[in-house]
């Protein structure tokens, strides 16, 4: 295990070395994170024609956790505002915000219901150049609007980050 971990790392760290950046317009692959209404979340994001704004959709899942039973579904749609780094070939970031909708299953009727919430992100994205590769980490610090009966994490999570990783269609 701990081989296979050393040879990924080296394989990511040296790709990341020997690839310049290069621009894309669309990206679509897979985000992780630890926020409190998904888990795991695919993953789309599109530049809006040839300017530094981009729209990222979301559509992600908690799976059932703890004593409650809650099985989170959501969707999350964010702008994206992109500067480039000059002293990095490839690598921009990025400030914005967003909106999130969930919807919570449980065999708890005070844990089952909507909710929503909004959110600040900021972050950093990099594209290589010789795969079609886009990786990016973001922080969503996420205000709630709406919950269920018995919201686990009050009206503010600042503990909601994530990393993605998309296929980039050009």
């Amino acid at each position: 295990m701990r081989k296979g971990i050393f040879v990924l790392a080296f394989v990511l760290f040296a790709a990341a070395e020997g690839f310049s950046q290069s621009k894309y317009q669309s990206a679509f692959g897979v985000r992780i994170s630890s926020g409190y209404t998904d888990l795991i979340a695919a993953s789309y994001k599109t530049f809006l024609g040839e300017s530094p704004s981009a729209i990222e959709l979301n559509l992600g899942f908690r799976p059932d956790y703890g004593y409650t039973g809650v099985f989170n579904l959501s969707l999350s749609a964010s702008y994206q505002y992109h500067f480039e780094i000059q002293q990095v070939d490839g690598l921009q970031w990025f400030v914005g915000g967003g909106l999130t909708g969930y919807r919570s299953f449980s065999g708890h009727t005070d844990y089952e219901g909507f909710g929503l919430g909004i959110f600040p992100t900021g972050g950093i994205d990099y594209k290589f150049s010789a795969i079609p590769l886009n990786v990016s980490a973001d922080l969503r610090p996420t205000i709630r609007i709406s919950a269920p009966r018995y919201y686990d994490y009050g009206n503010f999570y600042v503990g909601n980050f994530g990393v993605s990783a998309r296929y980039t269609l050009r």
